[in-house]
């Protein structure tokens, strides 16, 4: 009897062990500031998340801020290229890859541009035991005042013939329209 318990008992260790490896193989979870669906994008807001790492605090909330930016710039960048894609057939002959162009370069001007409509959503600073900082920042920009503020630029931009930039508009206003009527 002693030898069947001590089978079982040690059959049960080995079983336990192989699980502990199994879940270690994984990793571990790491849980992040402003993760979770209120920070992701949706059908009304652009949202990104960005980090950033220094020895200087102002340095690190720089990072973060340039990180988020970034990762908003590219959301739009791909959204645009969506509408871009869904209109591509109302648009006239050779000028349609310059439209198109035209909105991949306006995405990643945002990225250069000050546009007044981002809200933060939060700040996470952490001072870590080496003392740099980690900072977490969470931003949201509307769509629709997203998409107005490049229709703006799209009407300032001196470097596209009036066909182009009149074809911009009409797409961008086209996508604040359907945004619009989601709302209702």
């Amino acid at each position: 009897m002693n030898l069947r318990i001590s089978s079982l008992a040690m059959a049960a260790v080995l079983v336990f062990a192989s699980l502990s490896s199994c879940s270690n193989m994984e990793g571990n979870q790491v849980k992040t500031p402003f993760s979770g669906k209120k920070y992701l994008s949706d059908a009304r807001h652009f949202r990104a998340v960005g980090m950033g790492q220094s020895a200087n605090l102002s340095i690190a909330k720089s990072k973060a801020e340039l990180e988020s930016k970034k990762a908003l710039a590219q959301q739009v960048q791909t959204n645009l290229k969506v509408v871009s894609d869904n209109y591509a057939q109302e648009l006239v002959g050779n000028q349609a890859s310059e439209a198109i162009e035209r909105f991949e370069t306006l995405a990643r001007e945002v990225t250069n541009t000050t546009i007044g409509d981002i809200r933060t959503l939060g700040e996470d600073i952490r001072q870590l035991d080496d003392n740099t900082y980690r900072v977490h920042v969470a931003i949201e920009v509307k769509k629709k005042a997203m998409l107005r503020f490049l229709k703006d630029k799209a009407r300032n931009d001196a470097k596209i013939s009036e066909l182009v930039r009149s074809q911009m508009v009409m797409l961008l206003d086209k996508e604040i329209e359907r945004l619009d009527s989601e709302e209702k």
